[in-house]
């Protein structure tokens, strides 16, 4: 296999093909993360994001954010308001800022009402200057959408790593560690990926910095979640995983298992672990 490795919206990035990647395929790749980060970026002052924090008003999104909007719609109302877009003031105001700056503030903004805005496909209207961060799912839609890149310029065989969120397009399956959230010499379990299939983790040790300090928010609360550290999700989007793996810090697996097909692990803060009965590998712990 050959591997590219580069780093992209804050974070490293993998792709492993068969054959070396030819540059107009690079840069088609590189062209899709710029396109979204100039508009998903809450760290960038020219992306869409940050003009909508400045001045709120009507704004007209692409069919590449319609998918990753409409996720946001549906695991809010699942999960009763935890899960929001809407958590980027309090977030930077906790400390997890432009240029990760992770400088607290004393008394962070409360998250923002949902009725802040209004998302009727193709037409978002912010009705006041809000503050948007899709950390929870934006990485996996990115993902997803430079999986078509790759099948648009006829790469047969790819898997995408972008720090944890994987998906793997091949006849042959992934074999994919579960990285232990306070270890990262072991695992706690092992899944493997089938053609086409996405992996996606989270933990709160990954973006983490003060007293309890991280970036997995409550959105009914503004306030870190503490009860489990860290979820794995696999799915057949990395759209889908990322969002649930996020999810899952926050609400029932029986509901999030009820509403979408996907399997999943979750460790919680004493070490007790529950996995989905189908998972397609094993847990050791």
């Amino acid at each position: 296999m050959r591997e590219w490795q580069f780093e992209a919206i804050g974070t490293g990035w993998q792709i492993d093909t068969a054959n070396p990647l030819d540059p107009e395929t690079k840069g088609a790749v590189t062209a899709c993360i710029e396109g979204f980060d100039a508009v998903w970026s809450r760290f960038r002052s020219d992306s869409v994001v940050s003009q909508i924090a400045d001045r709120g008003g009507a704004w007209v999104f692409g069919d590449e954010s319609r998918a990753l909007l409409d996720l946001y719609v549906e695991l809010h109302a699942l999960s009763d308001g935890a899960v929001t877009p809407l958590v980027g003031r309090t977030l930077a105001d906790l400390g997890y800022g432009a240029g990760y700056s992770l400088t607290e503030v004393a008394d962070p903004a409360p998250v923002q009402s949902w009725e802040s805005f209004d998302w009727t496909y193709p037409d978002f209207v912010a009705h006041e200057p809000v503050l948007l961060d899709v950390g929870a799912a934006g990485k996996g839609c990115l993902v997803d959408l430079v999986g078509a890149v790759l099948t648009g310029h006829d790469v047969p065989r790819w898997s995408i790593d972008a720090s944890g969120d994987l998906l793997h397009r091949g006849d042959d399956p992934l074999r994919v560690a579960l990285e232990h959230p306070h270890d990262a010499g072991r695992a706690i379990g092992v899944v493997e990926l089938a053609d086409g299939m996405a992996l996606c983790a989270s933990a709160s040790n990954r973006r983490a910095w003060g007293d309890g300090l991280h970036h997995v928010l409550d959105g009914r609360t503004g306030r870190p979640t503490r009860d489990i550290v860290a979820t794995w999700v696999v799915a057949d989007s990395c759209l889908l995983a990322d969002g649930l793996a996020t999810a899952l810090f926050l609400v029932d697996p029986g509901r999030l298992m009820s509403r979408f097909d996907h399997e999943f692990v979750r460790m919680h803060a004493d070490g007790r672990v529950e996995w989905s009965p189908r998972l397609p590998g094993e847990v050791f712990a």
